[in-house]
């Protein structure tokens, strides 16, 4: 046994070691950092990008080993409170008062606070841990992922660690399943296995996931559980599993028209049928006439009133302000520009590719989901996670260097006043921008672009 030990430390010293520092970098960034403190946020995660890298190419074929590593780093956060985001407040908050029989999409937390017969566990202190900007707006968060909130809160009784532990091991089996799902999916497409681990290794993933509790992870199980039926010609069970998708974040909505193609009219029709009766079925326990109006102002604040590690939008506020342009109005009109931009871009991507081979549907995916960010006045760090999944199954690569680059944002929170530093910003999407067109250059000498793709 010890002789075992002794020759598998002499063939995986180094990937040993390697696993060994990320580990303690995970606890350090789990446990004793403060967002405010970017060097050594940015810092810590140069360093896991770089061992993260350092272990896919040194186990690429000892799939186990990492595995087991990837699963590790994220027990690692089991026990933390997520220090780069305070969605968590409102998850749990969506969650307690689901369990009292509330609906989350008709009361504004400030309101309900407000109220003196309103008893709700930890209410304040959710309140104010979520913020002001939160408290005053309307959930957002889609139906299952509510679901996933309530029985975090039913289970965990009145303890926030609780409910934090619960939903960590949600996203935990998630990414877990993804590995699964897009291990095979993988090798169908005979493509190398170890690419996965671009994900499953990947610090965004772990941080913003598992460690800040955003449930894109979630979502991603069942969208690439869904992709992995579809390519095995297994379309209508594909069909309430793409729903479940939608059903935790809006995301895949944006690929449905892609499938025209890929199914033929005729299947694609039964297919949109399919993923449009779940769906309802998911939003029927919450739905009222005033849910619609609220979850509708909701959600179009992201396209008129927010704006964080916008790329094209802060070149256009940049231009417009030096002509005497008003912010606030900028957004506004800007807002109400791009969403027929995306449509046309969506149009033009269903239409004048090739998307019947599942490669090329991934490809029309993240070009689509790429340009659609790049216009986005709201691109947070845990957004390019779903960029990152779907490029595996392409030659494309640029989501990658974008999965490093948009932690630059974090910045933000380092000084009192939120604000954005230019250079940090410029940066961030030279490199971006500069390798997707390397990209396209690379796809156009290859004639690979739109039909030929």
């Amino acid at each position: 046994m010890f002789h075992k030990i002794i020759t598998y430390w002499n063939l995986h010293k180094f990937p040993i070691l390697f696993a060994i520092v990320s580990i303690l970098l995970y606890t350090s960034f789990a446990y004793d950092l403060d967002r405010k403190d970017f060097t050594k946020l940015i810092t810590l995660f140069a360093g896991l990008f770089f061992f993260c890298y350092k272990l896919i190419q040194f186990e690429k074929w000892n799939f186990r080993f990492l595995v087991i590593t990837g699963i590790i780093f994220r027990l690692i956060f089991l026990g933390a409170t997520p220090n780069l985001s305070q969605d968590f407040f409102r998850f749990i908050w969506d969650g307690n008062l689901i369990v009292q029989g509330l609906n989350p999409y008709l009361h504004l937390p400030i309101d309900l606070i407000a109220q003196e017969d309103f008893s709700l566990n930890k209410a304040q202190q959710l309140v104010v841990g979520m913020g002001e900007l939160s408290a005053s707006n309307y959930s957002n968060y889609p139906p299952l992922n509510q679901f996933i909130f309530a029985i975090s809160s039913l289970l965990s009784g009145k303890s926030i660690a609780g409910s934090l532990l619960i939903m960590r091991v949600f996203i935990i089996l998630a990414d877990i399943g993804i590995l699964y799902f897009g291990r095979l999916l993988l090798l169908k497409l005979n493509k190398p296995v170890h690419l996965i681990f671009w994900y499953f290794l990947n610090p965004l993933i772990i941080l913003e996931l598992t460690g800040n509790l955003h449930f894109e992870g979630v979502m991603l199980f069942f969208f690439i559980w869904s992709m992995y039926l579809l390519h095995n010609k297994k379309w209508k069970i594909a069909a309430p599993i793409y729903a479940m998708s939608i059903a935790v974040k809006l995301v895949p909505i944006i690929f449905l028209p892609l499938f025209i193609k890929h199914l033929g009219l005729k299947k694609s029709l039964v297919f949109y049928s399919l993923v449009a009766g779940v769906s309802v079925l998911f939003f029927f326990p919450f739905f009222s006439v005033q849910f619609l109006e609220n979850y509708a102002q909701t959600i179009g604040l992201w396209f008129s009133n927010f704006e964080f590690n916008a790329g094209l939008y802060n070149l256009v506020k940049h231009i417009a302000v030096s002509f005497d342009a008003k912010p606030w109005e900028l957004i506004k009109v800007y807002g109400k520009i791009t969403p027929p931009i995306v449509i046309t871009v969506v149009g033009l991507f269903t239409f004048l590719a090739d998307n019947k081979k599942t490669p090329t549907l991934f490809t029309s995916m993240v070009w689509i989901l790429s340009i659609y960010y790049l216009l986005a006045t709201t691109v947070h760090p845990w957004y390019i996670v779903f960029l990152v999944l779907t490029c595996l199954f392409t030659d494309l690569k640029h989501p990658l260097i974008w999965s490093f680059f948009v932690f630059l944002s974090y910045w933000t929170y380092s000084n009192p006043d939120y604000k954005e530093h230019k250079i940090i910003l410029i940066v961030e999407y030279i490199a971006i921008y500069g390798f997707m067109l390397y990209e396209i250059i690379k796809a156009y000498n290859k004639k690979t672009i739109f039909r030929k793709i």
